[in-house]
């Protein structure tokens, strides 16, 4: 486990980035799938390193050892999930606590997966910035016709976020405080990498 923090007085946003899975339906880890002379997870590392005042926190499960050993990086925070087969809940509350022992003054946060190749620092901005017009505690990315990920919490809803549980992760959070949530949208959001067929359709 590695932990590195970039002047915190100044880090009030926490980027959380989701990699325990073990991509059961691709049958090799997504999150080292090349991209852009990268990999996908790489490219969701570079993408949030560009939001200012903000940290990142990468949370792994399986394939712990490789991922760590990819990223190597000084500018980011790596942490194990022990418990990442019970579901992304799991994830996001591991996260979340290792970022407020990391820096306890985080007035939001950010969850992302790493499987979304279109994700940019704009969509992570557009949310920063969507948060602070709108005074809103849920700013969440809009595509398909559903809301989801990259989506922001204002720390008002850390205690339950903490409490999450199951395979839901943070949409029934979303669901429960619609009228405190904004959408933006995330164009090509939709695409997400879960199979082979979706991988070769990304590169080709």
């Amino acid at each position: 486990m590695k932990f590195r923090m970039k002047n915190k007085s100044q880090n009030k946003t926490g980027i959380v980035i989701l990699a325990a899975g073990n991509s059961s339906r691709l049958g090799r880890p997504k999150q080292l799938l090349r991209y852009k002379d990268s990999t996908l997870l790489k490219n969701t590392i570079s993408e949030a390193l560009k939001v200012s005042n903000s940290f990142i926190i990468v949370v792994s499960g399986a394939n712990h050892e490789i991922i760590e050993k990819e990223i190597n990086s000084t500018a980011i925070n790596i942490c194990k999930n022990p418990d990442w087969e019970s579901g992304m809940s799991s994830s996001i509350a591991k996260g979340l606590s290792e970022l407020l022992k990391l820096n306890e003054d985080c007035e939001q946060c950010i969850f992302a997966v790493c499987d979304q190749p279109f994700v940019s620092a704009l969509v992570f901005e557009n949310l920063i910035g969507k948060s602070y017009k709108t005074s809103k505690g849920i700013i969440a990315s809009a595509y398909s016709e559903t809301l989801g990920t990259p989506v922001l919490f204002d720390k008002k809803y850390f205690g339950e976020l903490l409490e999450l549980k199951g395979q839901g992760g943070a949409k029934k959070i979303i669901k429960k405080y619609l009228d405190d949530t904004v959408p933006v949208l995330f164009e090509k959001g939709n695409i997400d990498i879960d199979t082979e067929e979706d991988y070769e359709k990304l590169i080709s």
